[in-house]
């Protein structure tokens, strides 16, 4: 995976409550065996119309949107199942973070096990942040995970949480095969002695 640290991006806001994972990515696209190839489904149901055209209506289909890195969602995002498709959906269409005021507890475990950074942050700054988007077109936000915060260039700063371990991952582009593989030289002498009984 990629690591995260310090980046600069242009958001894009869903302004939805309640966003569910069938939503995120519906249930007929789920027959991939890959991480990738999701992001042309994303929010499939929304973002085209029945004839297959795209809907202009659609918020991440306005050009002040297009190529968006960050996305600022509405309350409880990623609620529903638990499929773990849904931030490879989002990852695969280009966003490195999603920031909100609350997610849905596996959806936000799901995303950092996959790289993708959940920010939560106060329903009240969650709601300014959406109205300086809003008013200022193409809108860019900075994050930085070291220091743990979210700013503009407009003055709007805001800290998050993040659990140190998950940090640590994110920052590093690791996930939890990439931790068992540091230990692989190890792994390959306890093989050696089960089969041999021999140390390597």
């Amino acid at each position: 995976m990629e690591p995260i640290t310090t980046f600069e991006g242009k958001a894009a806001v869903l302004d939805r409550a309640n966003v569910d994972t069938d939503q995120i990515i519906p249930k007929q696209f789920l027959k991939r065996i890959e991480r990738t190839g999701f992001g042309q489904f994303l929010f499939y149901h929304w973002m085209y119309n029945d004839d297959g055209t795209k809907n202009i209506d659609f918020e991440l289909n306005q050009p002040q949107a297009k190529g968006a890195s960050i996305l600022i969602a509405g309350d409880n995002f990623g609620c529903g199942s638990s499929r773990e498709h849904a931030p490879w959906s989002l990852s695969d269409y280009g966003f490195k973070a999603v920031i909100s005021s609350s997610f849905a507890d596996i959806f936000y475990q799901n995303c950092l096990k996959n790289g993708l950074l959940p920010i939560r942050i106060e329903a009240g700054e969650l709601e300014q942040l959406k109205n300086n988007a809003q008013s200022a077109g193409e809108y860019r936000l900075s994050i930085d995970l070291p220091n743990q915060r979210i700013q503009d260039v407009a003055g709007f700063r805001a800290p998050f949480d993040i659990h140190p371990y998950w940090k640590r991952m994110l920052e590093m582009g690791w996930d939890e095969i990439s931790i068992t593989m540091q230990y692989e030289e190890k792994i390959t002498q306890y093989e050696t002695f089960a089969h041999t009984g021999v140390t390597a």
